[in-house]
């Protein structure tokens, strides 16, 4: 099981479970800085020792077979577990090389050293700064308020507010410095699955191809790099269209010093609470660490200071009700009691804010109750048929002029065009009434309009309901399940929801259909409109994890169009929904262990200089603002008839790629994480139109 994600919610309360899962997080960063240490220490060895080449390759290789990814969630993808085990596909791969095998690695040190370095640099170097920071934030903060709660309220009111307007300024300095370092600490978490699997590939592939004699491992090699490159592709492109999201929840959430209020199997209420108690000596406020749940009325009291000689543990009460206490009738602020039925005598609270009091008392129904929504919903359109016009022109539009055009959905129009557009559209007076062919429209005008028509509706077009299903079946091991489950679940929508997914699935399955000219693939389409038809009822750290499940689903409904729109499957119950995969798969969908050894002809240095120039012109000479995606292997040697030396094929086939692996290695740190991310950022650039 992995590490369960941080919510920026967490933030605010600051709880003891809060700070043990951070705590677990620390650690991993850790053990990830020191791994990078190792990986960085071997290389060097590799690169700089001929003669011990062979133990330092063996060395790396236990590295790698040490190392296991931990992940935040509940479940893998199928590429993130391409990438988990990847690997101690590596060391697999490593131990088979004969010690005969001794090449000086010419380039290693950019392809490995500088990348890794980089990620430790600008990646962990950073996270840990932002923990120095916190950690001063929050002493800092702390400190103030138990200096803030001690103070007597029958100090001047001048006094008195300037004593809150400083608490104030400490706690948002405190917040925003903790909200920004678990954002941090969780994207370098997402980040090296493949800032650190990508050079390792690329340093692993420099090994194999400047070894002439190493040609049937590396002709095995080849198509498990290329599926690793797709996966590595679309986990960056998940991981690219979930960071958008998250910095989005991120500043709204700092723009709010308030808690919320929270229902379910959460505590109502939560949150640090001084408690008025007599000891030995006399009385005292010993600081706890309060949970209110309102469906049971069950108020938890965790101590966070121990007696001297006594061990506390923690209290349970049945709250009957809650009083405010009037400043005038104790030498204490924010006060309030409670009774409960455990005690025949209310208990004394203080809370650390007058608008933190006002915050208990409403969780429990107290006398003052307020409550204010930190996040600001957007304007919401209708499912009607005015919203249906607007779509068919949109897809006739881009059907009629712009289906090659490249990029499509991906670049994003002006802003203040789509608003036109959809003002127009959309006024009531004259509604409908606008010429698509008659306005100067261009195609990212119209792509971006429909993107947020569909983003603004009251309701996705998946909807709620179905959400948490849909994410479920994308969760399946079984793709045979997936697809099936998200059959039956399409028709389990509202009749119009799923007639407008039809429409829109059509289109989307005619646009992929030419990504050979506007490079999208379905996969970019999955990133693009995946949070856009199936948002998540409430913004959390786990639901924006959880979209990298929601383009899943969409790349199931475009690449069974035929299928699913067909009709409804013959049984429209599904099957029931497996647990979600935790455990480590039973297959292995790519892999290049166990592989049958084969004997080729001697390389021929001709025929590699003629297969070297010729790749060369090809590799990476289309346009670089679009990164496109490696293409699927070909299939395995035992399906195919092997070439001899005489056909078309030249002898020296693997040694010829090296210049072109060399060529796309230089790319991994200039084109393609651009491009690539402008591929694959086009469901979040979206929401910030210019």
């Amino acid at each position: 099981m992995g590490h369960p994600p941080l919510e920026f919610s967490d933030c605010y309360s600051d709880s003891p479970d809060f700070r043990e899962r951070l705590k677990c997080y620390e650690n991993e960063l850790e053990r990830t800085s020191k791994f990078l240490k190792d990986v960085i220490k071997d290389g060097n060895s590799v690169i700089n020792t001929i003669k011990d080449y062979s133990l330092a390759v063996q060395k790396f290789s236990q590295t790698l077979q040490s190392f296991q990814f931990d992940f935040i969630g509940d479940t893998l993808t199928d590429d993130e577990m391409n990438i988990a085990e990847s690997f101690r596909e590596f060391a697999g791969l490593l131990q088979d090389v004969e010690e005969g095998r001794m090449m000086l690695v010419q380039n290693a040190c950019d392809l490995l050293i500088k990348p890794l370095e980089k990620f430790r640099k600008e990646q962990i170097g950073v996270t840990k700064e932002r923990r120095k920071k916190f950690e001063k934030e929050s002493e800092k903060y702390y400190s103030q308020m138990d200096k803030h709660v001690n103070l007597s309220s029958k100090k001047k009111d001048t006094q008195l507010q300037e004593a809150d307007e400083q608490l104030d300024k400490e706690r948002q300095a405190f917040y925003e410095s903790s909200v920004e370092y678990v954002y941090q600490i969780q994207q370098v978490q997402d980040r090296k699955k493949f800032d650190v699997v990508e050079p390792v590939l690329a340093f692993l592939q420099s090994i194999l191809t400047l070894n002439n004699l190493t040609v049937e491992m590396t002709q095995d090699f080849l198509p498990y790099k290329q599926e690793l490159q797709l996966s590595l592709q679309n986990t960056r492109n998940h991981f690219e269209s979930t960071r958008e999201e998250m910095e989005e929840l991120m500043k709204r959430m700092k723009q709010s010093s308030q808690i919320c209020i929270r229902h379910g199997q959460q505590p109502t209420m939560e949150g640090y609470l001084y408690v008025h108690e007599k000891w030995a000596l006399g009385v005292t406020w010993v600081k706890y660490y309060c949970k209110y749940f309102k469906d049971n009325k069950l108020f938890i009291m965790v101590p966070m200071e121990q007696k001297t000689g006594t061990k506390q543990t923690t209290t349970q009460l049945t709250l009957k009700s809650c009083i405010r206490r009037k400043t005038d009738s104790i030498d204490k602020r924010f006060c309030f009691d409670i009774e409960s039925n455990e005690r025949y005598s209310p208990v004394l609270l203080q809370a650390i804010s007058e608008a933190n009091r006002k915050q208990w008392m409403e969780a429990m129904d107290g006398k003052e109750p307020i409550y204010h929504s930190p996040i600001q919903k957007q304007a919401e359109m209708e499912l009607n048929d005015l919203g249906f016009k607007f779509v068919r022109k949109c897809i006739n539009f881009v059907e009629t002029k712009g289906l090659t055009q490249e990029g499509v959905y991906r670049t994003v129009g002006s802003n203040i065009q789509v608003q036109k557009l959809l003002i127009t559209f959309f006024d009531p007076k004259c509604p409908g009434d606008i010429d698509f062919s008659c306005n100067d429209l261009d195609i990212k005008t119209i792509t971006s309009a429909l993107k947020f028509y569909l983003r603004s509706l009251s309701e996705p077009l998946m909807t709620y309901s179905l959400h948490r299903e849909l994410i479920l079946a994308a969760k399946s091991e079984n793709l045979d399940y997936r697809l099936g489950a998200v059959h039956s679940l399409v028709y389990k929508l509202p009749e119009r929801n799923r007639e407008m997914l039809e429409l829109l699935i059509k289109h989307l399955v005619s646009v992929c259909s030419q990504s050979s000219e506007n490079l999208m693939t379905v996969s970019n389409m999955g990133v693009i409109f995946g949070p856009t038809l199936m948002r998540a009822e409430e913004e959390t750290v786990a639901a924006m994890l959880d979209i990298k499940f929601q383009n899943i689903v969409m790349e199931i409904l475009i690449e069974g169009y035929s299928k699913i729109f067909k009709g409804p499957p013959e049984e429209t119950t599904p099957p029931p929904i497996p647990p979600p995969r935790v455990a480590p798969r039973r297959r292995q969908p790519i892999t290049i262990s166990k592989r049958q050894p084969r004997l080729y002809p001697t390389l021929q240095p001709p025929a590699f200089e003629r297969e070297s120039q010729r790749l060369k012109g090809q590799s990476f000479s289309e346009k670089s603002s679009i990164c496109r995606p490696p293409t699927r292997p070909p299939d395995p040697p035992s399906r195919c008839p092997a070439k001899t030396q005489t056909e078309d094929t030249p002898a020296s086939y693997v040694a010829s790629k090296t210049k072109f692996f060399e060529n796309a290695s230089k790319q991994i740190g200039s084109s393609c994480p651009n491009s690539s991310s402008n591929a694959s950022h086009a469901a979040s650039k979206d929401e910030n139109t210019k």
